[in-house]
């Protein structure tokens, strides 16, 4: 086994900070299913995926800055990434999953179309309409591009918030309550608890991060040494930060809160766009670091296509398993063709 480590392009000490990123990934979920239930839906919700977002983003701005020019499309192929698996990998399997349990699965569809007409605004400003400007050749905005594009992706982000969780908190609840869910109507952990909670809640969230950075040398080489698309690193960085988010999810798809899952994975969409996209602008335009935001015509066929299928699958208000399945086919397309472009 030793000899077998020690050739491999995924050493033994990457085997057991998998183990560890595992251990964390579960404490992480465990301290936000505290923090949620304490301040509610759709606040622990949000907080979840703001949190999770904004340490992703440290991830990438730490390795556009180490990466120079290397690192140009870094932050559109993690971005991409992260849509494609929570649009169509964690959508579609908690679909699939909460259907296979409990046959049909109602939301509230006012919320999630919200969500996702931000996502379809947000998605194509910032991936796809880079290929068709023409002050600069190529995939990429000029400066004065890039810091309107950053300025209203935020902003839009910001509208989208204050609607969740102000104005129309409403369309983000369940619509009716959940008799049989003893989580949701446990009793709420205490001020005190909900601090420790909260705090270490962040830690995990970090140890993450530190983890899949850690990882990421050895991934790269196992990547390299199969001889697929360097792609295919930003998908499973992004799959393993986004890994706490992804079994929250599941587990409230499974316990009939599809409206919390879509809450968690639609939010974390928006985030990932509305937060990292400005952030990585801002960095490129004071540190002069090239970054390329345009996605190539076989990505941006997938990502049309993802945003239709999610419209219309979401449209009703219901889900069934013929959704979730659909989801995970493109999904597995999506797959199949970044490791074989």
């Amino acid at each position: 086994m030793g000899l077998y480590f020690a050739n491999s392009a995924f050493p033994v000490h990457a085997f057991f900070l998998s183990v560890a990123l595992v251990g964390t990934v579960l404490a992480a979920v465990h301290h936000a299913e505290l923090v949620a239930h304490r301040v509610g839906e759709p606040f622990g919700t949000f907080l979840l995926a703001v949190a999770v977002t904004v340490i992703e983003l440290g991830l990438i701005i730490t390795l556009m800055a180490a990466g120079g020019e290397n690192a140009a499309t870094l932050a559109r192929d993690t971005v991409f990434a992260a849509v494609m698996i929570i649009l169509n990998g964690l959508v579609g399997v908690c679909i699939l999953v909460g259907a296979i349990r409990h046959k049909e699965q109602i939301f509230q569809q006012t919320g999630v179309s919200a969500a996702l007409a931000t996502i379809c605004a947000l998605t194509v400003l910032t991936l796809v309409l880079p290929n068709f400007t023409l002050s600069e050749p190529g995939p990429v905005y000029a400066p004065s591009q890039l810091g309107f594009v950053a300025v209203v992706s935020f902003l839009l982000y910001a509208t989208f918030i204050a609607v969740q969780t102000v104005r129309h908190r409403d369309y983000f609840l369940p619509d009716k309550p959940l008799i049989a869910d003893q989580k949701v109507h446990a009793v709420p952990p205490t001020d005190r608890a909900t601090g420790i909670s909260s705090l270490l809640l962040v830690a995990c969230l970090g140890a993450v991060v530190l983890l899949a950075k850690s990882l990421a040398p050895s991934i790269e080489n196992a990547v390299a040494a199969t001889g697929s698309p360097r792609a295919v690193v930003g998908v499973i960085i992004a799959a393993l930060v986004l890994l706490p988010e992804s079994v929250a999810a599941l587990r409230a798809a499974m316990a009939n809160r599809l409206q919390t899952s879509l809450n968690l994975g639609l939010g974390s969409a928006l985030a990932t766009i509305g937060l990292t996209i400005p952030a990585v602008a801002a960095l490129s335009l004071l540190a002069q670091l090239p970054i390329a935001l345009g996605l190539d015509t076989k990505s941006a066929v997938l990502l049309f296509l993802t945003l239709i299928v999610s419209t219309l699958s979401l449209g009703t208000g219901r889900t069934t398993v013929l959704q979730g399945a659909v989801h995970l086919v493109i999904f597995a397309v999506y797959l199949f063709t970044t490791v074989v472009p």
